[in-house]
């Protein structure tokens, strides 16, 4: 059997597992990947941009290197190298514990347990909870499952259908370094500097698809491009910015806006100002377009390995 047929039918069910079982409940290799780069980081640490870099290369060329090794040790198996694949995208792939987590959200909310959903929106962002209320919540909420399904559904396929197992491997721990230390805190501002622009690159032909494929899927495709084209380059991600807009104008929400993070406030451009203002009920209508997104972006991106690799033999 062809390697990309070989690919596509393990990325199917790395996927398929995902919306089965979610993310493995113990010994998640993202959670070990994390402490072993937060070990790097304590030998490593400066405050320099250099020594970042360093870190970066260290981590996440580690990661590649190791999936480049399990790839070439399973080739002569066509069942090994499925069940790795599926394995490899299994856990990197987070799309029903993103869902989980919105939806446990959501229930406080509708139950009216705001402290409830304070305590478990940590879980989904970093937004500090306390100065929400519940619309508030909710609209923290949306905009979590919008950027989350590009990071941690359509990314990841991306990069699996460019790279094979090396790339989704690289790609989940490029974004889980730049969650560790890309943020802009004193200690991060110059040490994190590389994994935030790698994510940033790495990010980018995800979050357009992403963008893409919630406009199709979405209940507005017409309005949803035109918050994208309007508002997607007056956020300051040039990532989450199209997949917030583009999300915002497919469900005929407001979103942006303030917001704090850990004691430090932004205040955000709005996006689709049009729109209402984001309701509990809302967190479902969100968690569903990123489920019919996640599943188109697996139809894309195995077609277009399959197309691609097809004209290359």
């Amino acid at each position: 059997m062809r390697a990309d047929r070989l690919y596509a039918y393990g990325a199917a069910a790395g996927l398929l597992g995902d919306l089965i079982l979610g993310d493995p409940r113990r010994a998640h290799p993202v959670a070990a990947f994390g402490r072993a780069a937060g070990a790097v980081e304590r030998v490593l640490w400066r405050d320099h941009r250099g020594w970042g870099a360093v870190h970066t290369a260290v981590c996440a060329g580690g990661v590649v290197a190791l999936g480049v090794l399990a790839r070439r040790a399973v080739r002569p198996s066509a069942a090994a190298s499925l069940a790795l694949t599926a394995a490899a995208t299994w856990a990197v792939v987070g799309g029903t514990s993103l869902a989980r987590e919105a939806r446990l959200i959501g229930r406080a909310l509708d139950a009216g347990d705001v402290e409830g959903a304070r305590a478990r929106l940590p879980h989904l962002c970093g937004r500090d909870p306390q100065t929400l209320d519940a619309d508030g919540m909710a609209r923290a909420v949306v905009e979590s499952v919008a950027e989350n399904t590009s990071d941690a559904v359509v990314g990841a396929l991306v990069w699996g259908a460019v790279g094979g197992v090396p790339g989704l491997l690289g790609f989940r721990a490029v974004n889980t370094l730049d969650a560790m230390v890309g943020h802009k805190s004193a200690r991060y501002r110059r040490f994190g500097w590389a994994s935030a622009r790698l994510d940033d690159l790495a990010g980018w032909p995800g979050a357009r698809l992403t963008a893409v494929l919630a406009a199709t899927a979405g209940d507005d495709p017409r309005g949803a491009l035109r918050v994208w084209r309007a508002d997607a380059r007056r956020h300051p991600s040039p990532n989450a910015g199209p997949v917030e807009a583009s999300f915002a104008g497919a469900l005929g929400l407001r979103l942006g806006g303030t917001l704090a993070y850990g004691g430090r406030v932004e205040h955000r451009p709005v996006l689709n100002r049009e729109g209402r203002a984001v309701a509990t009920g809302d967190i479902e209508r969100a968690v569903r377009l990123s489920r019919r997104v996640g599943l188109l972006a697996l139809g894309v991106c195995v077609a277009g390995r399959l197309i691609i690799r097809g004209h290359r033999a």
